[in-house]
Formats: structure tokens, C-alpha cells, sequence
């Protein structure tokens, strides 16, 4: 539930003067730090080599879950005193100078202390992934930890540090864990062909990630997400901008800079990132890459406008119940919420949270502190933004500060994967994601999704092929395409594919999709935006053509953002073997006075026009006579390899 609560860990009072957005400051940072690191280390082991938080363990088990407390909570505390210029009021390095003593004396025993080795990813693989915490942080803080151990600790660290080199990553961001821990032994005097090898290797592969538009895939594939803010774009810049790199800075400084066009877009007015993708336990880590920016000079955002976008975020999750009483950060995403999580999460899983830590890194006399705060990109004139590369349309409001995410490229399935149903992830296989709503989990009906119901079983959306997108002035469209699958019998019914297109403009949704090839007594069933029936956000869901009358649909398991919620939902009846083109208008509003409901067959307030003659659709706008035509190229098409053109055209009366 996004009930907001006082923020904890004692922050100063707001200093609406600076920053009248959001009242924070850098001390409000600083204090958050502090806070979220004293609350961690209460549950210190007496050496300090793991922090045993308390919940249910990860698939790695406790002594995995007991360093993660420590290498996460290590990278918020190397920001904040890096950042200090050193200074540690609260004694933070020494007790993680310990910790690192106490960790490596046996590495692999099984004892209260000591940390378990770095093998294989499929072996062991979450202590490879705690390395690169741990080897960030030791370089952060080199001037007052490192370079301040006995030899033999350093050796011991070396030692542990080096079997993220020795043993296989999985094949996604993982490889830029042994890349950041051979750019600290480098940094250190340590480096050799090992290291050389190990950052060589992760950077051929992020090449062969870089989809354009400054979006990397996580991995082979098509899966776009937060990792790219918080990993794929932080390690690599932060490692070319500590190791004073100015040519490599530069190069990838622009690749996140043309990320942050339109991920920085990603954020509601009220500072919530999207609730999208995979980790988001992680929270207010989807602000890392935007304090990276604003640190290394490589953003298109004035510096008000940064600290407008990470302290929103920040303020957003410490005012919803993100740490407990107990000062916490708990699974989940306001408050605890089990759907959020992965097999992976454990207790300490959340303190990725610190790498928006990074902000810091700017001193207090840097404009992303001193400049007054500016209005976030979603707090401009409405948007509608593509995002080629990934497959995406994002779509703002100014009146409610909403952000909408249309996805029509992102699937997280890997290319040697076959199609599947039991592998669907809500996170991922939906048509729209947003700042205010989240997906419906796998035992309610399934929000913003295109099925087709087939001997009484629903499909559903796995493996995504883009088919384009676009924007101009005020609107914008994303299509793709995809296969149904089925849980039960055989994955897919040969020859049935639906064709899905996006065309978005202000605040409403065209949603437009043609079903091709289906079998005897299917139906299409199209589902909107999940939201709390008494809440203050609203989901409208209205068929413009071929639909039949709208009706609700319980889903009492709810989402991230309301304990129960209804879906709307219009369904359809599909002819045998044949195609049909499917048409209906939905839009999402948050507490926003100005937006009329949906009504009627036709939304008298957005369309009074819709024509459908064989693949073509024209509709034409009520309030202006803008007209869309939206053209499905070729019959029905059945093949897999067959790639369906799509074309949009949008443009003023008389647009042919």
C-alpha cells in the first residue's frame, strides 16, 4: 500500500529554500546513510566480517546472505565517507577494516566469521556478485582503509578477491563483477594479465549488450531494465571516472548520457521509478545512474533537475515504509511485499539500494548540491517519448505526474530459451507498466495483457519481437508481436499470433491488435491498468471496436501498491483460422481533477471516430480531428520467421 509514513533515521529538518520539490539537501543524504548503516550493523557478527540480518534466507544460504549484509552495506559507507573527503564521524572503515580481517583468515570454513569462497555461478555464485561491493569499496576508501591494513590482510583480501577472476559469471551483468574487482587490484598495484583479462572480456561483451539509444541489454537477449542504471552503465563509467580516464569517460559518459533522455523520464511526480523489471527490492538504486551523471558531467539534466530526480526517490520509499521500525530495509517495495522478490533475495538483498549512494561522490560545493532543484522531466508539458532500441514508449502527465511504460521489447528470455508458460514474469511480459500501479501476481487475472483463451485456457506473453516505433509531437507508438503460450497442453497453437500496437497521446492509450490464425472457439481477452477500487488512481478500459461490453474482474492477491485491486477487462469472440482486428481506448489517472472518465462504445472526450476495413484502422480525435491510421501489412500471417510491417500515421484533419 503507498501509505506514506515519517521518514526515519532522525533526517534534518526540509530546506524548502534549495530544494522546494522535495526539501532534501545533501545532509539529508548523508543522514539517510548513516541511519540505513547503523540500523545494518546492530545484526554485525563479533568480528564484523558478516552482517546476519534477520528474514527469510536466499537460495545461497545464510553465510552467503551474512556477506551480502557486509559487501552492500560496505558500497553505501565507501560513498558517504569518499565523499566526506575522508571524514568518518561514525567510526564506518574501521569496523569494515575488521570485518575484511575476520572474513578472509578462513575463507570457505563454515564458521561464524568467515566469508564463503567465489566459485562457478551456477556453484556458488552470489559471493562473485558481493565481490565487486567489496572491491568498490576498498577503492573508494583506499586513502583511509586499504592503504592503512597490514600486508597480510591485503594478501587475504587479494586472495578471496581474485576467484571472481578464477570461476565463470552468469552470462549477463555479472561479468562486470570480476571487471570491477580487477579495476580496484589495478588500482591498488596488483594488476596483471589476470585482471587485464577479466576487464577485457566484460567489455567486449557490453559492446555486443549496446542496443543503441543508451540502453544495453542485460546480457544476450532482449531484457532492458533497471539493471542498466545500476549496473550496466555505473560499474564501467564509475571505474573509467575513479581511474581518471578521460578517454573511456567520455565514451561511455555518452552512451549514459543519451540513457538519461529518456530513463530520467522514468520517474512519477512523486519520485517513484517505474515498477518494472526484475530486483526492485533494490528500490531507490534506479536513481544511480542519474547521481552518476550529475558526478561524472555525462547527463542532459541541469543539476537541479538530477537532485530533483534521486532525492524524489529517496524521499518517495523512506516516507512508504521502506525501512521498518527497526531501521531496515525489508524485501519488498514500499514495505514488505513477497511478490516483489526473486529466488535470490535474502535479508540483505534491499542494501543494493546503496548505489544510489553514489550521489555523494559530489562534494557539497558541486551544482547537483548548491543549485536550487528544478522540476523532474515527468513534471514538464505531457510526454511521449520511444525508445527504439528497447522496444518502449514512455508517456507522462504533467496533472498527475504519472509515467506510463508501454512495452513492446523487453522480455528477459534468453535466446537459447524455448517458448514457455510456466516461465511467465509478470514483470516483464505485460503491455504497460507505471510510477502508480503494478502487475497483478500469476494467481489473479493479469493486467494490461492480450490473450487468447483456448479450450478454456488463457495464454500467455513470453518471448517479445519488436516491429518499430516512434513519436512526434505530443504522441507516439510502439508495436510488436508474439506468439501465445498456453500452460497446459502444447505451448503454442500453430499458426496463432497476435500483433499488438500502442498509440499514446496524452493521457489515453490506443490500443489497437490483430489475431491471426486462430483455432476453432477461441477468444481474445484484453485487460487494463490494476488499481485499488477505492484508491485515488483510476483505470479506464473502453472497446472502440470489435469488443464486447467492458466488465471488472476481481483480483483479491492485489499488487505492490494495493492490497486488493479490480482489472478491467473487454473480450472477444475470434473467428476460426481467420484474423481480426481488435480496437479499445484505455488510460490511467492518479487524483488528476481534470480527467473525464471514459464512457460509452466511443470516448466522446478523445474519439468520435473508428473505421477498420481489412488490416487498416483509421480514428480519428475528438478534440482537434487529429487522425491516426495504423496499417498491418500482408494477410494473415503464420509463420514464425514472418515479420508483419507496421505503419502509424498521425497527423492533423485531412491525414491520409
Amino acid at each position: 500500500m503507498a501509505t506514506s509514513t515519517a521518514a526515519p533515521f532522525g533526517l534534518p529538518p526540509e530546506d524548502r529554500a534549495s530544494s522546494p520539490y522535495t526539501g532534501y539537501t545533501r545532509a539529508h543524504w548523508e543522514a539517510a546513510a548513516d541511519g540505513m548503516l547503523d540500523a545494518a550493523w546492530t545484526w554485525a557478527t563479533p568480528g564484523g566480517a558478516r552482517l546476519d540480518l534477520p528474514g527469510p534466507p536466499s537460495h545461497s544460504g545464510v553465510r552467503s546472505d551474512g556477506l551480502e549484509g557486509y559487501a552492500r552495506t560496505f558500497l553505501a559507507a565507501g560513498f558517504r565517507v569518499a565523499g566526506a573527503g575522508g571524514r568518518d564521524p561514525n567510526g564506518l572503515l574501521e569496523r569494515y577494516a575488521d570485518g575484511l580481517d575476520a572474513g578472509t583468515r578462513t575463507p570457505g570454513r563454515d564458521d561464524a566469521e568467515s566469508w564463503p569462497l567465489i566459485l562457478d555461478h551456477h556453484v556458488q555464485g552470489q559471493p562473485m556478485v558481493e565481490s565487486a561491493s567489496v572491491a568498490l569499496g576498498l577503492r573508494l576508501t583506499r586513502p583511509w582503509l586499504w592503504d592503512r591494513l597490514t600486508p597480510d590482510v591485503r594478501d587475504r583480501a587479494e586472495h578471496w578477491l581474485r576467484g571472481a577472476l578464477r570461476h565463470v559469471p552468469a552470462g549477463n551483468n555479472w561479468y562486470l563483477f570480476p571487471y570491477t574487482v580487477a579495476g580496484f587490484l589495478e588500482s591498488v598495484g596488483r594488476g596483471d594479465a589476470e585482471t587485464a583479462r577479466a576487464r577485457e572480456r566484460a567489455l567486449e561483451l557490453l559492446e555486443g549488450w549496446y542496443r543503441g539509444d543508451g540502453w544495453y541489454a542485460d546480457g544476450d537477449g532482449r531484457a532492458f531494465d533497471h539493471y542498466n542504471g545500476w549496473a550496466l552503465h555505473l560499474y564501467p563509467l564509475l571505474d573509467a571516472h575513479l581511474a581518471g580516464d578521460e578517454r573511456e569517460s567520455s565514451r561511455l559518459g555518452a552512451r549514459l548520457r543519451e540513457h538519461l533522455d529518456s530513463f530520467s523520464l522514468m520517474f512519477g511526480g512523486d519520485g517513484a521509478p517505474l515498477y518494472f523489471g526484475r530486483s526492485l527490492t533494490y528500490r531507490f538504486a534506479a536513481s544511480a545512474g542519474v547521481g552518476l551523471g550529475a558526478v561524472t558531467g555525462h547527463t542532459p539534466l541541469a543539476p537541479g533537475a538530477s537532485r530533483r530526480v534521486i532525492s524524489g526517490s529517496l524521499r518517495y520509499f523512506l516516507e512508504r515504509g521502506a525501512a521498518g521500525d527497526d531501521g531496515l530495509l525489508s524485501l519488498g517495495w514500499h514495505g514488505p511485499h513477497a511478490a516483489t522478490l526473486q529466488t535470490y533475495s535474502g535479508p540483505a538483498s534491499p542494501y543494493w539500494a546503496s548505489k544510489a549512494f553514489v550521489s555523494l561522490l559530489a562534494p557539497a560545493e558541486h551544482p547537483l548540491w548548491s543549485s536550487p532543484e528544478e522540476a523532474a522531466p515527468s513534471e514538464a508539458a505531457d510526454r511521449v517519448l520511444s525508445v527504439p532500441a528497447a522496444g518502449f514508449l514512455v508517456q507522462s502527465t504533467r496533472a498527475d505526474g504519472v509515467v506510463r511504460l508501454h512495452n513492446h521489447g523487453s522480455d528477459h528470455v534468453r535466446p537459447d530459451e524455448g517458448e514457455s508458460a510456466a516461465d511467465e514474469d509478470p514483470h516483464y511480459a505485460r503491455l504497460a507498466y507505471s510510477t502508480v500501479t503494478g502487475p497483478t501476481s500469476a494467481a489473479n487475472t493479469a493486467d494490461n495483457h492480450l490473450s487468447v483463451t483456448v479450450g478454456g485456457v488463457r495464454s500467455t506473453r513470453r518471448r517479445i519481437h519488436p516491429l518499430g516505433s516512434g513519436h512526434g509531437d505530443g504522441w507516439g507508438w510502439a508495436a510488436s508481436w508474439h506468439l501465445p503460450v498456453f500452460p497446459a497442453g502444447p505451448s503454442t497453437v500453430p499458426g496463432l499470433r497476435v500483433e499488438s500496437v500502442i498509440v499514446a497521446r496524452g493521457r489515453h492509450e490506443l490500443r489497437v491488435h490483430r489475431v491471426l490464425g486462430a483455432p476453432d472457439g477461441a477468444r481474445a481477452e484484453l485487460t487494463g491498468w490494476a488499481t485499488d477500487p477505492g484508491g485515488t488512481v483510476r483505470s479506464r478500459l473502453r472497446g472502440l471496436h470489435g469488443w464486447e461490453a467492458p466488465e471488472n474482474v476481481r483480483a483479491p492477491q492485489g499488487t505492490v501498491f494495493a492490497r486488493w485491486a479490480t482489472v478491467p477487462r473487454l473480450g472477444a469472440e475470434v473467428p476460426t483460422g481467420g484474423t481480426v482486428v481488435l480496437v479499445a481506448l484505455a488510460s490511467l489517472t492518479a487524483a488528476d481533477p481534470e480527467a473525464a472518465p471514459l464512457g460509452g462504445a466511443v470516448d466522446r472526450m478523445a474519439v468520435d471516430r473508428v473505421a477498420v476495413a481489412g488490416g487498416t484502422v483509421d480514428v480519428r480525435w475528438a478534440q482537434d480531428g487529429t487522425r491516426t491510421r495504423i496499417t498491418f501489412g500482408g494477410a494473415a500471417v503464420t509463420a514464425v520467421e514472418a515479420v508483419t510491417a507496421v505503419t502509424v500515421v498521425h497527423g492533423p484533419p485531412g491525414t491520409p
